[in-house]
């Protein structure tokens, strides 16, 4: 069973998940403007042609990245522009300076760079999330039953109206039918406002400025989605304000999960050693090695080590032990820390392959637990295990 506390002081929400008493996941809000998820009208300021990308002006004190591949509409369901030829496209054919666009922002900006943006845009909701101006309907890698599959594609492909797409998302699985289409309403009715604000605002012509026409939902309330539908049965917080917004999106979905008001939240689930421990670079394994982890901004490079470790027959099942252990934890970590982007894993050598092969399984099958998408590549020529995470909540 899960709970979800929300310890607020001062300027900081701690956003933590707990399963029967461990700590699970933990995001931080802090109180500076969030815009990841936002819909703004942007005003292209500059064409870049050699980088087939332009800077847009969203309002905000940097101008804003696009890049061709989220201009141009996606060719596939499954990777999108990933694997297009971008030398058959010319940025200036839809880009020019001054012209107001409709772009929604994919990844916050730091302190060294601005936002990115699409102009492909996603309304996400509690079961779905629709794509106006794409044809594909996908689903959830994580509901496996091919008879679920098949009815959750059909209920969608009869309900969504033409020039949509739709991603159905893994709390869908066994909703009934006027649950999902509901849902789909919503999300759709959301879009259709957005647009036709944004029309409105395009017939001003000389007159057009920048403008905020959705605001993305808080870290607290894309958790209430995603965990609503899941083993989540008591919410706790320790701020009144956030026990009203929790309680209004709690009523919006119908929701029975207990919310209740208390004081001292880390120290009453004794959370506190937990949280000192995400700081750590070194964790220990329980047979007495260790991984590292360390983040730089290309990356995130985790090294396993034997450490006091020697094992008690061959070498090779020493290491074997050792990288399975590692396996486990680093699954746990990816999670509880909420580390995205490519990851690098430094294994120790293994000769044997099917050790190899065993490892990537483990590794698939501890993964399941994470909400986030994730891919593993493979080992490469160097014997480092590559991947890649998506962020759930937090920014680079």
């Amino acid at each position: 069973m899960q709970e979800l506390l929300v310890d607020v002081k001062d300027n900081k929400k701690e956003i933590l998940l707990i399963e029967n008493g461990k700590l699970i996941e933990r995001y931080e809000e802090h109180g500076q403007e969030r815009i990841e998820g936002n819909i703004y009208i942007g005003i292209v300021e500059n064409v870049l042609l050699g980088m087939q990308a332009a800077f847009v002006n969203i309002g905000k004190d940097k101008n804003t990245f696009i890049h061709i591949r989220d201009v141009i509409p996606k060719v596939s369901n499954e990777t999108g522009n990933k694997n297009e030829d971008f030398t058959d496209y010319n940025i200036k054919d839809y880009l020019k300076i001054g012209m107001p666009i409709l772009v929604q922002v994919k990844k916050d900006s730091t302190n060294k760079k601005g936002a990115r943006i699409s102009t492909h845009l996603s309304i996400p909701g509690r079961f779905s999330v629709i794509m106006p101006k794409e044809s594909f309907i996908t689903i959830s890698q994580k509901i496996n039953d091919e008879t679920e599959r098949k009815r959750l594609k059909e209920i969608v492909q009869k309900n969504i109206p033409e020039g949509y797409g739709a991603i159905i998302r893994t709390s869908a699985k066994l909703k009934k039918e006027e649950e999902i289409v509901e849902d789909l309403k919503r999300n759709i009715a959301k879009y259709e406002k957005i647009q036709k604000e944004y029309n409105k605002e395009i017939q001003k012509e000389k007159t057009i400025k920048t403008k905020l026409l959705y605001r993305s939902e808080s870290i607290i309330q894309k958790l209430l989605i995603d965990l609503m539908d899941q083993d989540l049965y008591r919410i706790v917080t320790n701020d009144e304000t956030t026990y009203n917004i929790i309680d209004k999106k709690l009523n919006e979905y119908k929701s029975e999960i207990k919310l209740e008001l208390e004081n001292n939240l880390i120290e009453k689930y004794n959370l506190g050693k937990q949280l000192e421990d995400l700081n750590n670079r070194k964790i220990w394994l329980k047979c007495g090695g260790f991984i590292t982890i360390d983040k730089t901004e290309a990356l995130t490079a985790i090294d396993v080590n034997s450490g006091k470790y020697t094992g008690k027959k061959d070498l090779e099942q020493t290491i074997y032990t050792v990288n399975k252990e590692a396996t486990i934890e680093i699954a746990k970590q990816l999670r509880l820390r909420d580390i995205g982007g490519i990851i690098i894993i430094d294994y120790i050598d293994m000769q044997n392959k099917e050790n190899e092969e065993k490892i990537i399984e483990l590794f698939k099958e501890n993964l399941k637990k994470d909400r986030s998408k994730t891919q593993i590549v493979g080992f490469s020529k160097l014997n480092l295990l590559e991947m890649t995470r998506k962020h759930m909540c937090s920014n680079d």
